[in-house]
């Protein structure tokens, strides 16, 4: 396989399903069925941590393939919501803000000084 053929490969996966069994890896369809979007958003962030890409196109592959079944695996030891691969999963979390006295009180006619 030439590094052409890889990119090209690549550029025409467009499912979780299609990603899984070009790499080779065998999965489980439910699993995949519940959380397609995250396995594969996982995936890209997975890949956006490699600091250097190998030069060889079967290392390449290796790489993807090693990256895309840890993307795969942490969803069949987890959920989606546990995850927090996207941002929605991230937004109700605690948040503490604060608002000094003397900013509400000056909102107020006719209140005290604090």
């Amino acid at each position: 396989m030439t590094d052409d053929d890889f990119d090209l490969d690549m550029s025409e996966l467009s499912s979780a399903e299609d990603f899984l069994e070009y790499f080779g890896i065998q999965y489980d369809r439910s699993v995949v069925q519940v959380n397609r979007l995250h396995i594969l958003q996982r995936f890209h962030d997975y890949l956006s941590q490699v600091e250097e890409m190998p030069d060889a196109t079967q290392a390449r592959w290796t790489l993807h393939a090693d990256l895309l079944k840890s993307a795969y695996q942490d969803f069949v030891a987890s959920d989606a919501q546990t995850e927090k691969v996207f941002r929605v999963f991230r937004m109700h979390e605690p948040r503490t803000a604060s608002v000094p006295l003397s900013d509400l009180m000056g909102q107020v006619k006719h209140a005290p000084s604090v």
